[in-house]
């Protein structure tokens, strides 16, 4: 069976790539940064040059800490007031991804962080989406397919959750697909924001939590049991709820209800590295949580402070745990079943993209 040769790096890049945890402001390319800086006079970035700032990013992020990575985001905010702004950078962001193979993107963002020059949170969402529709169109010119969604983020750290949420059911029917609570763990826990959580399980509405990232697995049961969450954001520390001091890996009793209940874990294994979740690729939990068949799927995070791409974190998993075609393959599909989009339009994505490009390019 063909599926069960190891891919090469060209064959990684060419497979079709589902992404459920990619943040707009965390995927900007370095130059845009730096033009859009020249446009407003923003005078604070540590480098004019793109590839010592794409540098910079990638080593300010790697301290191992969560706290230091979240600050790299001033620049890249600070460059996306404006409407064209907006566009570009959503219009870059889906033509990056398509053309590194991802066919379906559900890029996450938050409206808030872009209202400093006077756009309404209603005017950031809608910039988004045409940014993303230009971006398709652009994709599509160059022989690629991608569908791109929004998810619409909330911070911890401010007080606007409640907006967000009325925001995801305003737009759900405009390329908006669900909602996520994301910054600082730390202090911020997920209950303070129920009143969204339930405002959106009241209207049928989809959200994901940012959890088990710098906190272990006390913050994804609240997440599950206590906010409804139906993904963890990272969840990489579930991992601390299995015991493998007996030779053989037992499941606690939260590791068992996410594994028996199909949650997606969104896993980001470069992004981990650098706030200090794993120490390398080879001991990142991806390894055994897809060998125990956890809902695993694999996510790029933040491209730019990552200085990653789909087709690199499937290479690094790839190397470090011996992966095939199949591997890859299931964690794509995970991705897929896991997406916020109608059940068929998954089935259509998954049976007339997916399926048949990785038997295509495994037999080669």
């Amino acid at each position: 069976m063909t599926l069960d040769k190891k891919p090469t790096p060209d064959q990684i890049k060419r497979v079709p790539k589902a992404l459920l945890h990619d943040h707009l402001d965390g995927g900007l390319r370095p130059q845009t940064i730096i033009d859009l800086a020249h446009e407003i006079g923003y005078t604070k970035l540590p480098f004019y040059e793109a590839e010592a700032l794409g540098r910079w990013y990638f080593e300010a992020c790697s301290s191992g800490s969560l706290e230091r990575y979240l600050e790299t985001f001033d620049h890249t905010i600070a460059v996306m007031q404006t409407r064209e702004a907006t566009i570009r950078i959503a219009r870059e962001a889906a033509l990056d991804l398509a053309r590194d193979g991802v066919v379906y993107a559900e890029i996450r963002g938050a409206p808030e962080l872009f209202t400093r020059n006077g756009m309404t949170l209603d005017q950031v969402i809608e910039a988004t989406t045409e940014g993303y529709r230009l971006g398709m169109t652009d994709a599509k010119a160059e022989g690629h397919f991608i569908r791109v969604e929004q998810i619409l983020c909330a911070l911890r750290q401010n007080d606007l959750s409640d907006e967000v949420a009325r925001k995801v059911v305003q737009f759900r029917d405009k390329h908006v697909v669900g909602f996520d609570i994301a910054g600082p763990e730390d202090g911020y826990p997920a209950k303070n924001y129920l009143s969204a959580f339930d405002y959106l399980r009241a209207e049928n509405a989809h959200f994901t939590i940012h959890a088990g990232e710098a906190y272990g697995p006390a913050s994804i049961w609240q997440a599950i049991q206590i906010c409804g969450a139906e993904r963890l954001g990272h969840g990489v520390r579930i991992i601390d709820d299995i015991d493998f001091t007996g030779g053989t890996a037992k499941l606690g009793p939260l590791a068992s209800y996410v594994r028996d209940r199909r949650i997606p874990l969104e896993l980001c294994p470069t992004s981990n590295l650098q706030t200090g979740a794993a120490k390398d690729y080879a001991s990142h939990p991806i390894g055994i949580l897809e060998k125990l068949r956890f809902r695993v799927t694999i996510n790029t995070d933040n491209r730019l402070m990552s200085r990653t791409s789909m087709s690199n974190e499937m290479q690094k998993v790839t190397e470090a745990f011996d992966w095939s075609f199949l591997d890859l393959q299931r964690l794509t599909v995970n991705a897929l079943k896991s997406a916020f989009i109608p059940f068929e339009e998954r089935l259509e994505i998954i049976e007339k993209i997916v399926k048949p490009a990785y038997l295509k390019i495994s037999a080669e």
